[in-house]
């Protein structure tokens, strides 16, 4: 039997347009779901159809509870992942419904477009596939030493990108007096760009530069501005064409280390200067980075930073990620990224190369 799957994508509805600004009743659904089909008092025949044509089967070893947010446990969503590949997600439960990812991703609103301002619990899951679902597992290299970002925090500042009825983007940011990580006493010293992403198909239209002009615009009022140490060479890019075209913002971007005090700065401009004498673009007019150095890169406007506030956590490679404590009855592993074992979220960072604890450079070389 067909399960109930996007009943409201053919009517042109989806999650993010219907979903109720509220995580614990949503949770509470999810719950009571799942415990239904752990009981077997769902129809045992219920499938879900892929895009493919491949159908999978609703069971308890096919779901799994995934945290959103990375310090907010009891902030879960109910995801089904394909038997043959159980790191990858092909949908999510909402509105007692199972969507597609793509389909989660989506709106019905035609006021939703340009960057705007992650404020819903509905938005929030849509910065968690983009984030963990899409990058995390469908647009980055997987068979190399690759990074990723883990769930964003609940209080981090996060604008996602609309386009044509679909989130494509996003970035986020960790704002001026917030604490640089959990179970430190140090806040941020000025607004800092930490984390940016642009789906595969959506690179090369200027997108990132109108993220960073976006960040630049928000704090106009701020003497200085950073963005997150490492910076990839994609990132150095769009920041090369943003600062070309805009020279009035030169003196005020810096990249940082947390807190962000001024023997923690260094200037972008002076860094891109740097680099351009060093190493002539092969490629006059293109932002295609070279391949010889070192890091995981990203390419054109898919320029990802770390978020290096949590000192002391180890590295996490691309191909583990792990499954929420609260989730023992679940049976489907590295799935959803969050805490265990008291070794706390592990952020990681596929373009900058950040191995989280000792503030050093990954530097395995990008293929």
């Amino acid at each position: 039997m067909e399960a109930a799957a996007a009943g409201g994508a053919a009517a042109g509805v989806y999650p993010v347009d219907v979903l109720e600004d509220d995580p614990e009743g949503y949770r509470k659904a999810a719950l009571a779901y799942y415990a239904r089909l752990r009981e077997g008092a769902q129809p045992s025949t219920e499938v879900f159809s892929l895009p493919t044509g491949e159908q999978v089967k609703l069971e308890v070893s096919s779901v799994c509870f995934c945290a959103v947010h990375r310090d907010e446990p009891r902030h879960q969503i109910l995801v089904l992942v394909n038997p043959q590949a159980t790191k990858t997600v092909v949908a999510v439960y909402i509105k007692e419904s199972w969507w597609p990812p793509e389909d989660v991703l989506r709106t019905s609103d035609p006021a939703r477009e340009g960057l705007m301002k992650v404020q819903s619990f509905g938005e929030r899951i849509v910065l968690f596939i983009l984030n963990v679902v899409i990058f995390g597992r469908l647009e980055r290299k997987l068979d190399d030493d690759d990074m990723f970002f883990l769930p964003h925090s609940v209080k981090e500042e996060a604008k996602i990108l609309w386009r044509d009825g679909a989130a494509v983007g996003f970035y986020t940011t960790k704002m001026k007096g917030s604490l640089c990580g959990d179970g430190v006493g140090v806040c941020y010293l000025l607004p800092v760009l930490d984390t940016m992403f642009v789906r595969r198909k959506h690179r090369r239209q200027g997108l990132g530069v109108a993220m960073l002009r976006d960040f630049c615009a928000t704090f106009h009022e701020d003497e200085a501005l950073g963005v997150s140490w490492p910076i990839s060479p994609a990132m150095y890019q769009v920041c090369r064409k943003f600062l070309s075209a805009h020279p009035e913002e030169r003196g005020r971007l810096w990249e940082v280390e947390p807190p962000g005090a001024w023997g923690q700065r260094a200037s972008i401009w002076l860094k891109v200067q740097l680099q351009q004498s060093r190493l002539p673009d092969p490629h006059p007019g293109s932002s295609k980075e070279d391949v010889s150095r070192p890091g995981p890169t990203s390419r054109d406007d898919e320029p990802r930073q770390a978020d290096d506030g949590e000192r002391n956590k180890e590295r996490t490679r691309g191909e583990e990620l792990e499954r929420i404590k609260d989730d023992r009855d679940c049976g489907v592993e590295d799935v959803c990224g969050a805490e265990r074992d008291g070794k706390g979220a592990k952020r990681t960072a596929a373009a900058t190369g950040l191995a989280g604890g000792s503030w050093q450079k990954h530097v395995q070389p990008s293929s």
